[in-house]
């Protein structure tokens, strides 16, 4: 019989702290600034930085980058606010490059 394990979750690349669950995936469809990105729905052992307007090829938001908690290591940023009617369910949700995550418990 196979071990539970518990979560997969996802970590930082440089210090593996736990920053998500692989069941927050809300799309893996994103592009970051290095590549694929995952948009997640929650985002743990995070630290938040200031708020700025950023232009994507989606529109204008604002959003605030995301940093490892242990490492500060920049790992995505979060969707404060969409200005575009069809962006707004990205807000409150994060963005993280998955070259800057590993799995773990997989």
């Amino acid at each position: 019989m196979a071990e539970w394990v518990g979560p997969r979750l996802y970590g930082c690349c440089n210090c593996r702290n736990h920053v998500s669950l692989h069941d927050d995936i809300i799309s893996k469809a994103f592009q970051g600034r290095n590549g694929r990105a995952f948009l997640f729905s929650h985002a743990m052992n995070i630290i938040v930085g200031p708020k700025e307007d950023r232009q994507f090829i989606t529109g204008l938001h604002t959003v605030a980058d995301v940093s490892c908690s242990e490492c500060h290591e920049v790992l995505g940023w979060k969707y404060e606010r969409a200005y575009e009617e069809t962006q707004k369910y990205k807000e409150g949700k994060f963005v993280l490059e998955k070259s800057k995550i590993v799995k773990e418990n997989w």
